[in-house]
């Protein structure tokens, strides 16, 4: 019984010694809002910021289109989310845009856009989906997918690997289409994001 009461002290020290070394600052964008947060700790980092750059996920942006304003449900447009630790990272780059063209338009302009990635893979899906990566580490295959049924009007281009992936997903409307710009990139212990 008293191992166990000397364990539990011994996790309750370290996990406050842990929380002290850690480090969280938070910058505030003109409007008081919170724009980015980076939280550190001696097991890894946390960083966060709304106002992601469109060249982080490697992708020009179609032509005409501009970012789609925030709306009543305070949704954030864009995003850039870095995870770093000694055991695995995960970046997440992700912008929210809107265009007056039909979704063929868009569709053909980035299938072009993503040859560089390697082939394009089509997917169709009730929603924007899921994005998952692998851990290289493991031995898991690295093939893109498409993760539904394959039905549905979100179109998702695909490129690259399941841990280094650029996603285009397009909403076709009557009046244009929605797109966003992805950009997933996860490593196991060895890499870099």
């Amino acid at each position: 019984m008293r191992k166990v009461q000397l364990l539990k002290i011994f996790i309750l020290i370290s996990a406050l010694t842990a929380f002290m070394a850690c480090s969280i600052n938070v910058k505030k964008n003109k409007d008081g809002d919170d724009k980015k947060v980076d939280i550190d700790t001696p097991f890894g980092g946390i960083h966060v910021s709304k106002g992601a750059d469109v060249r982080d996920t490697g992708l020009a942006v179609y032509p005409g289109a501009h970012l789609k304003p925030k709306d009543d449900s305070d949704d954030e447009k864009s995003a850039n989310v870095n995870i770093s630790t000694s055991a695995f990272g995960l970046r997440v780059v992700a912008l929210d845009y809107e265009t007056d063209d039909s979704s063929d338009k868009v569709i053909n302009f980035y299938k072009n856009e993503l040859r560089k990635y390697g082939n394009v893979l089509e997917c169709h899906t009730q929603g924007r989906g899921s994005y998952t990566a692998t851990n290289p580490d493991k031995g898991d295959s690295e093939e893109l997918k498409c993760e539904s049924d394959n039905n549905g009007k979100t179109i998702e281009l695909k490129a690259g690997t399941k841990s280094n992936q650029h996603i285009v997903a397009i909403d076709p409307h009557s009046k244009g289409s929605d797109f966003a710009l992805v950009y997933v990139r996860f490593r196991g212990k060895e890499g870099t994001i």
